[in-house]
């Protein structure tokens, strides 16, 4: 289990991120939506402490995220960043290889380079594995890093914004590999998603944010609806149910 307890981020003053209080229980698919500036990202980077807090603790199965050592947390959680600069030239399976080294430190055994080839087929990336990553559309680029994360092979995984710059066939291959993921290996998958749809029709969780807050909670039942959605985005939305899954038409 993921426990926020008021986790605050402040900035010169400015706070981003407010008091925030979450549980999010292990195993399935949580995804965490809401307009831009609502606090997604920024409580993500707390949650994996790549961000220093305010104010607030956040534990991962009662480790405290602030106190334990990173070859211990890195074994436990991991995370996709929105933005991933790499500046050495690297190619597809060298970028994935770095997912296994809390466990090699860079010294592959047979079992992590089993770990390699099973995110790289997943991702659908064998073809591209030996290129390197400056010779990559976005997209490819994107599901390498993913790759890497899941090479991790950590109970916990946090994907910022994993469908930027997918395609609309690759962004339902992601989602399905990321349902499959959680399904098949018993992950516990947390995601910032902007596409509404992909959130209702995957998720085993939502949180909406706005304004650095979290407004509500729940399975897609609870929170795919006219009203939640419409005092989070600030926007008139139509909510159908489409073969048994809620889908949210939204206009001006």
């Amino acid at each position: 289990m993921i426990e926020a307890k008021d986790v605050t981020k402040r900035y010169d003053g400015t706070v981003v991120v407010r008091d925030v209080s979450l549980r999010l229980p292990a195993g399935g698919v949580i995804s965490i939506i809401g307009p831009n500036g609502a606090g997604k990202s920024t409580l993500l980077s707390m949650i994996s402490r790549l961000l220093p807090m305010s104010a607030g603790t956040v534990t991962v199965d009662g480790l405290d995220v602030t106190r334990t050592p990173s070859a211990v947390l890195a074994q436990r959680l991991s995370i996709l960043r929105q933005d991933n600069h790499i500046a050495s030239r690297l190619t597809v399976r060298d970028l994935v290889e770095f997912g296994r080294y809390p466990y090699s430190k860079g010294r592959l055994t047979e079992a992590d380079r089993a770990h390699v080839e099973r995110a790289i087929d997943h991702l659908g990336l064998g073809a591209l594995s030996g290129r390197f990553l400056d010779q990559l559309s976005g997209g490819q680029r994107q599901r390498a890093f993913v790759a890497m994360v899941l090479c991790q092979d950590t109970d916990y995984v946090l994907l910022d914004e994993p469908l930027n710059n997918l395609d609309m066939r690759h962004a339902v291959s992601m989602m399905k590999q990321v349902r499959r993921f959680a399904d098949e290996m018993g992950k516990t998958i947390v995601l910032v998603l902007h596409d509404i749809n992909f959130a209702s029709c995957y998720s085993d969780h939502i949180v909406a944010m706005r304004d650095g807050a979290v407004l509500f909670q729940g399975p897609p039942e609870a929170v795919i609806r006219e009203e939640v959605l419409e005092a989070v985005y600030d926007l008139p939305m139509t909510v159908q149910v489409v073969e048994g899954k809620r889908i949210c038409v939204y206009f001006t």
